[in-house]
């Protein structure tokens, strides 16, 4: 990232380095499962990349709350914007 800190960067930098992330642990759980590798060390892995899936949506979801969600409220479409994340979340929880 050419040397920037993570607080430099702009949101869209930082989803992208976030998912570049999660790639790499993605390419090394593929590996470790074809290399027959120890199930905990795989299963390991694997959660590394769910949890670096999980930090790119809270990134996601913040930069949502704080543009897309303020401008809905400040057009009065407060319920529209409610009712959007209400229902991304009992679809995800299903």
């Amino acid at each position: 990232m050419g040397g920037l800190g993570i607080k430099e960067m702009t949101h869209h930098e930082r989803v992208v380095h976030r998912l570049r992330i999660a790639r790499g642990h993605l390419e090394t759980v593929l590996k470790m499962a074809e290399d027959g590798k120890y199930c905990i060390d795989v299963i390991n892995q694997s959660r590394a990349v769910q949890n670096a899936l999980k930090e790119t949506d809270y990134l996601l979801l913040e930069n949502h709350l704080q543009t897309c969600v303020v401008g809905l409220v400040q057009k009065g479409k407060a319920k529209q914007s409610v009712e959007e994340i209400m229902t991304l979340f009992r679809n995800h929880d299903k």
